[in-house]
């Protein structure tokens, strides 16, 4: 397990911004639309010495799809390339996680929320945070502050 993990349970000071995939897979592919604005809003984000707060899940989702467009060592390599940022913190999803989740989803039903990001939610809401890099909408209408 990383060293700079922890469940949901321990609380956290209101100086933190949680990070979605679709940040990090603008961040992290130079031929991504977004790449130059979040390579900002990252060096934004280091700059103002936030901790970055992310799930083992949006981890999934991110080697999932780099898998996929570059291949296994590059997949691996963002992925070592996060949990090795002293300013990361990754968030392991737990069954009260889970629930929550659940429970997003069916508040949300007429938004297609998919199971990630309603773990998401609950994770953001469990450790107060309520900013988030993001360049998906359902963050918004989650209730979350998107930031760019």
């Amino acid at each position: 397990m990383p060293k700079k993990s922890r469940s949901i349970g321990k609380a956290v000071n209101g100086h933190n911004i949680f990070i979605d995939s679709s940040a990090w897979i603008a961040l992290f592919s130079r031929r991504d639309r977004r790449h130059d604005e979040a390579d900002r809003a990252f060096r934004a984000i280091v700059a103002s010495k936030k901790r970055m707060l992310t799930t083992n899940l949006i981890l999934a989702e991110i080697h999932r799809l780099l898998l996929y467009r570059a291949g296994a060592r590059a997949a691996a390599a963002v992925l070592e390339k996060i949990e090795a940022s002293p300013l990361v913190e990754i968030i392991f999803a737990d069954a009260a996680s889970h629930q929550a989740a659940k429970n997003w989803i069916k508040e949300l039903h007429e938004h297609p929320i998919s199971y990630t990001d309603a773990v998401s939610f609950s994770i953001l809401k469990a450790v107060r945070c309520s900013e988030a890099l993001s360049y998906d909408r359902h963050f918004q209408i989650a209730g979350f502050e998107i930031k760019l």
